[in-house]
């Protein structure tokens, strides 16, 4: 397995749209703690970035010694608002970046069943240029459940449309996020991403959903123990045989610098690995 940082560790976790750290020392920082890509956002560059940004990104990465694991090119879909699923009408802009930047799969989102045909469109135009487009397991999304998960896949039914499975937002929607499901849904898993945290009605966030109503909880570094099972988690990807990019989704959090986060997170998930 590959370990990916994604820039959301240069991100607060309410606003996600202005970078903290600038790309360079956020490459030297992922070099330095072991990880061999980097998850880019729009809060570093993305789609309404001017063309050069996009080649600045690249030459960095390149001479860190860095691929990109996945690209999510704009902030309507980091928000997974109602604009959400724009980028499926008009996927070429997020075709062209990923492919400047070398990124094997693009992030998308559905939130309605009119998307599905979008989606099968989008997946066509990325399929010609041999790229992916996953779906993170996602709140508020037609990627709450696992039932609605499989469901939708299997309407959209395209090789190059899959997954990014995600266990804390199964978690929020009362969803088992153990071996069972990632066998359930295995064909589809085309990435991983990874973030921790801990029901509690008195958390200090909280999410809405569709088939769980409102949930709280708290963030907490994914290398703390008490929040998600990432030995249920990693059984279930040797299970079937998982041998892509585990991404670390999450920012840094209080009392906790980007490099103590990124280094004490990719020393643990290492051992599971």
């Amino acid at each position: 397995m590959q370990l990916s940082l994604s820039v959301r560790i240069a991100e607060e976790f309410m606003s996600k749209e202005k970078a903290s750290m600038p790309l360079d020392d956020l490459a030297r920082l992922a070099k330095c703690c072991g990880y061999e890509a980097l998850c880019m956002r729009a809060s570093q560059v993305g789609v309404k970035s001017p063309p050069e940004a996009g080649d600045q990104a690249a030459d960095c990465l390149d001479e860190a010694g860095l691929s990109v694991s996945m690209v999510t090119g704009d902030f309507d879909t980091v928000y997974n608002n109602d604009n959400g699923p724009s980028a499926l009408r008009d996927i070429t802009p997020y075709l062209d970046l990923a492919k400047r930047l070398g990124a094997p799969r693009i992030r998308v989102a559905l939130k309605q069943q009119s998307d599905i045909a979008n989606a099968q469109s989008a997946a066509d135009e990325a399929a010609e240029r041999g790229i992916q487009l996953v779906h993170q397991c996602h709140t508020l999304s037609l990627f709450e459940t696992v039932e609605s998960i499989e469901r939708t896949l299997t309407a959209i039914d395209r090789p190059n449309f899959g997954l990014v499975y995600e266990p804390a937002n199964l978690e929020t929607c009362a969803q088992d996020y153990g071996q069972g499901t990632i066998e359930r849904l295995a064909k589809w898993i085309f990435n991983v991403y990874l973030q921790n945290q801990i029901l509690k009605p008195d958390g200090a966030l909280t999410l809405p959903t569709w088939c769980n109503g409102d949930v709280s909880f708290d963030l907490i570094p994914i290398h703390a123990s008490g929040g998600i099972d990432f030995e249920r988690v990693f059984t279930g990807l040797k299970a079937i045989d998982y041998d892509g990019t585990v991404t670390v989704h999450q920012s840094a959090q209080p009392g906790e610098t980007a490099q103590e986060s990124a280094g004490g997170t990719a020393d643990f998930l290492r051992s599971l690995i």
